[in-house]
């Protein structure tokens, strides 16, 4: 994942409350067996009509909008079942970052631990940033995540983010690269436990070899 503290672009604003997981990315998208390809089945039924059409009056089809990187969402943004596919799916069309006023809890952990930033603003400055969108020019978005603030023509906001999640994003760590930081403390731990307790170690090594001795 690439380190870097800023990201700015354009925002699509999306005030849709309640946007689910199964919207953002819908279950025909995920038989296949890797992540290839789930940036067509991002938001699909917003996007394009019973026909496979697209939509030209939604936001992400509108030719201003074609190079959106931000998205502002409404409130409760991707709830539903956890589905890590909507995040890596946003993450393939283009999207950096979501700002909304809040999350849903188990997408906010997937796109967090996948490097996608969400900013999570007071109501207040939601509604100030959907205001300025609705201007209808292209609202160009700031995002320091070293400073925790939105920033845009109409003010700043400050967002919330764990200390964690700050310097994961900020190393450009996933949570594979920020658990093997610790990698020291952890072999450390396993040859503690393993002398304490020695029957324990390599428990599936040993049955494979009894069952095919």
């Amino acid at each position: 994942m690439n380190k870097h503290t800023i990201i700015e672009g354009v925002a699509a604003p999306l005030p849709i409350a309640n946007l689910d997981t199964d919207q953002i990315m819908p279950k025909q998208f995920l038989r296949g067996i890797d992540k290839a390809g789930l940036d067509r089945g991002v938001l699909y039924d917003l996007r394009f009509d019973g026909h496979g059409q697209a939509r030209p009056d939604f936001v992400l089809n509108q030719p201003v909008y074609a190079d959106a990187s931000i998205l502002l969402g409404g409130a409760n943004f991707g709830c539903g079942s956890s589905r890590e596919h909507a995040v890596w799916g946003l993450q393939q069309f283009g999207v950096r970052a979501v700002i909304a006023s809040s999350f849903g809890e188990i997408f906010y952990s997937n796109a967090m631990n996948n490097g996608l930033m969400l900013a999570t603003v007071s109501e207040q400055d939601a509604e100030r940033l959907f205001a300025e969108a609705a201007s209808g020019a292209p609202m160009q978005v700031r995002i320091d995540v070293e400073r925790l603030e939105v920033i845009s023509a109409t003010g700043t906001a400050s967002f919330t983010l764990s200390g964690r999640h700050q310097r994961m994003f900020m190393d450009g760590l996933d949570m594979l690269g920020a658990s093997l930081q610790h990698l020291p403390a952890i072999q450390a731990f396993a040859e503690r436990w393993h002398a304490a307790n020695p029957w324990l170690k390599n428990v599936a090594s040993a049955a494979r070899a009894r069952i095919a001795a």
